[in-house]
């Protein structure tokens, strides 16, 4: 329960079926991590719709809600586990030259790993979030599925593609069926301090989205200047870290050219940013890596699919092959524009999750 309308309408919905339950608020930071202000406290909101840090404003809004709703409340710390396993992560992409996506590895191995764990321990078998989407058992196969939520505008497959078949069976999205009006309109019924609570923007623990201040603060390196260059090698300029850029990108480049250019490269090894126009940023297919299946144990054989890479992004038509154990290649039947290594492929049939993997490569 991050005090927001979701996880708040989540819990009342498992409540009101009966079930034994408890609110359970995730301390991610520790006060030195951000910055000397207050704790971060986990969101359950979509990935890409929160202002900034959870506050104590927040929790205090979440304990209100149990309160109403008569059932504990309790704030457990996985600040070590959110250090590891998001923010590490989250600092090593970027260091790499790719754009990582924090939202899906906090659900992989936060709220779908280790707080699974701890509720084991403490006698719950069920976690439950304001996740809007739906998990149902195949009586054939007997793999549990994942399908978008029925609101479309709302719905977080896409970053839920990483949880594995163990970690379905212990899942509840309550919200699946809903929309976020009616959301709204179950908390204003039932008195909820938060129903008409804004969703927020940014990544919680980047406050304000400027990541390379956030890296540079956060390990206290220094990343170089170098050059700008373009796509034969030529020099067009400085840039103030490689870190601070990502593909696509058109302002803050602080290039004077006659036509627009966009950042269409990085390269860590040679501390470089590559320029280009826009044409130069579309590509007929990527590489994949870290893949996890739902619908299948693997792809026996090329698949038409819908692709998003980008949680915003509308669905794409294409061809996914797997070709190897770990990794897949998705062929698109049109050039997609800003394809990122780093960010999630992630694959649909219909509102079926295929499943997905980190785009490595692009061509």
């Amino acid at each position: 329960m991050s005090g927001g309308v979701d996880s708040s309408v989540a819990a009342w919905l498992v409540r009101e079926r009966g079930c034994d339950c408890i609110g359970i608020t995730l301390k991610l930071f520790d006060n030195d991590d951000v910055n000397g202000k207050e704790p971060c406290f986990c969101p359950s909101g979509p990935p890409a719709a929160h202002n900034g840090c959870c506050s104590l404003a927040d929790v205090n809004d979440a304990k209100l809600v149990a309160h109403r709703l008569g059932i504990p409340h309790y704030v457990l710390n996985f600040a070590e586990d959110f250090r590891d396993q998001v923010i590490r992560r989250f600092i090593e992409t970027y260091e790499a030259g790719a754009t990582p996506n924090p939202c899906i590895d906090c659900n992989r191995y936060i709220k779908f790993d280790s707080l699974l764990r701890r509720a084991e321990q403490i006698g719950f078998g069920v976690v439950v979030t304001g996740h809007y989407a739906r998990v149902e058992k195949d009586a054939g196969s007997g793999r549990f599925l994942l399908r978008k939520g029925v609101d479309g505008k709302k719905d977080q497959s896409y970053v839920l593609y990483a949880t594995t078949q163990e970690q379905l069976s212990f899942c509840c999205f309550p919200l699946g069926d809903l929309t976020k009006q009616e959301v709204r309109d179950i908390a204003s019924a039932q008195g909820f301090i938060n129903a008409a609570k804004h969703d927020s923007q940014d990544i919680c623990f980047v406050p304000g989205g400027d990541y390379g201040a956030f890296i540079e603060r956060y390990t206290g390196k220094r990343y170089p200047e170098g050059d700008i260059i373009d796509g034969n090698g030529v020099v067009l300029g400085r840039h103030k870290g490689f870190i601070r850029y990502t593909l696509g990108q058109r302002r803050g480049l602080g290039v004077a050219a006659g036509t627009p250019l966009y950042v269409t490269g990085k390269s860590a090894a040679d501390n470089t940013v590559t320029l280009g126009p826009d044409s130069s940023l579309y590509t007929k297919f990527l590489t994949a890596d870290r893949i996890n299946l739902i619908a299948c144990a693997e792809l026996e054989k090329p698949l038409r699919v819908r692709v998003k890479t980008r949680y915003l992004q509308a669905e794409q038509d294409g061809v996914v092959e797997q070709t190897g154990p770990g990794s897949i290649r998705v062929d698109f039947d049109k050039p997609q524009r800003a394809v990122t290594p780093g960010q999630a492929v992630v694959l649909y049939d219909g509102d079926l999750v295929i499943g997905g993997g980190t785009i490595r490569e692009t061509g």
